[in-house]
């Protein structure tokens, strides 16, 4: 049986806090999207499922976990799933990959990797579990590939982004501590 750390135990509790309520993100600043962000919890935009999406504002602004997940993602998942999540010969393109995984199923490969073994190659993905780098912010990663699968973020650092909010700064600090 896998241990859940406590990091990831809060990285996982994130889109719960959509059910306490919050105020309605306008989704038409980004335009129609499955994605669309209806809630805002604390910084963290929710679709109406209550999964962690993503909001652009008119001018390309991006909400702040949609720039940390560039960041983050770029920070570790790169090597293997190549710049913007294009994919590369070590990883599947992951914007197309988000266009039919859902969060859960997201977060359990993250998690816990995957193997997929065929008579052409081997591919594996490593589990992350136990990785705060991965594991604090797996929300934000997810975020920021979502948006890059839905085509509303282009390849590249976002040029501007919403200031970091004041619960992003204490659910890390409590994740990766001291």
């Amino acid at each position: 049986m896998m241990k859940i750390s406590r990091c990831l135990a809060l990285a996982l509790a994130l889109p719960l806090l959509g059910s306490a309520g919050g105020v309605p993100a306008h989704a038409a600043d980004q335009g129609p999207s499955k994605s669309a962000a209806v809630k805002n919890v604390d910084g963290l935009y929710l679709d109406a499922k209550g999964n962690p999406t993503y909001k652009i504002a008119p001018d390309g602004t991006v909400d702040w976990h949609t720039f940390s997940g560039f960041r983050r993602f770029n920070g570790t998942c790169e090597v293997c799933h190549g710049p913007d999540g294009a994919g590369s010969s070590f990883g599947p393109d992951l914007t197309n990959s988000l266009k039919t995984m859902s969060y859960d199923d997201f977060t359990a490969t993250v998690v816990a990797g995957r193997t997929n073994v065929s008579a052409s190659q081997d591919l594996v993905m490593p589990t992350f579990g136990t990785n705060k780098n991965v594991m604090c912010y797996l929300n934000d990663i997810y975020v920021y590939l979502r948006a890059r699968s839905d085509g509303v973020v282009g390849r590249g650092r976002p040029q501007h982004h919403e200031e970091k909010p004041p619960a992003a700064i204490k659910a890390e600090n409590e994740c990766m501590g001291p």
